[in-house]
């Protein structure tokens, strides 16, 4: 039952921090976009995209990455290195929070803000939003931006899993700083079992 029960808590709190960014970001990329042209919004949106491309390469990453190197890293005194174990002891919820939370927020909202740029462009046209011309512009505009999506995550797996290390040890740094400079830290290190291979870790 503590598997399950783990995973429900998991599930539960995932959910709850999904509910909260959603409409975190929801409320700034509304608040960016209100007064904007049509371009810039297109802009906005070719951002959010690769925000979405970025994480879920991330994600990829941390479950095709091993320990092993970090753990000579970690020997060299690296910093970050020991970020980097810890994502990848993580692998399966640190994807889960880059693939499917960040992942699929920014799709949400990408699509979202799709829509607005279409009406914008088509207003400054001189379409109304129902018009034919309109419904073209957005059928265009939405394919373009789930082409963008769908490759850029097709070619951002591939570097993910040939480029796994050296991506998880970049976020390790990031993370190292995040800790260390900011104070925010992201893993936990309580429990016995990770305090014992942070030790030989540390050896």
């Amino acid at each position: 039952m503590k598997p399950l029960q783990k995973s429900i808590h998991w599930s539960l709190g995932i959910a709850v921090i999904t509910l909260v960014l959603a409409a975190i970001f929801s409320v700034i990329s509304t608040f960016i976009l209100s007064g904007v042209s049509w371009a810039i919004g297109m802009i906005i949106v070719f951002i959010i995209v690769f925000l979405g491309v970025f994480f879920d390469t991330i994600g990829v990453a941390a479950t095709a990455a091993t320990e092993k190197p970090f753990h000579a890293m970690a020997s060299e005194r690296l910093h970050g290195a020991k970020h980097a174990v810890l994502i990848t002891r993580n692998a399966d919820k640190f994807a889960n929070f880059c693939n499917d939370v960040i992942g699929d927020i920014s799709g949400i909202i990408s699509g979202t803000a799709s829509a607005y740029v279409v009406l914008q462009l088509a207003l400054q046209l001189g379409y109304t939003d129902t018009s034919y011309q309109q419904f073209a512009i957005s059928i265009l505009f939405t394919s373009v931006v789930a082409a963008l999506t769908v490759g850029g995550k097709a070619v951002g797996k591939t570097l993910a899993i040939h480029y796994a290390t050296p991506i998880i040890y970049q976020v390790g740094r990031l993370l190292y700083i995040l800790e260390v400079r900011l104070k925010i830290k992201v893993f936990q290190t309580t429990n016995g079992k990770t305090k014992k291979k942070d030790k030989l870790t540390r050896k």
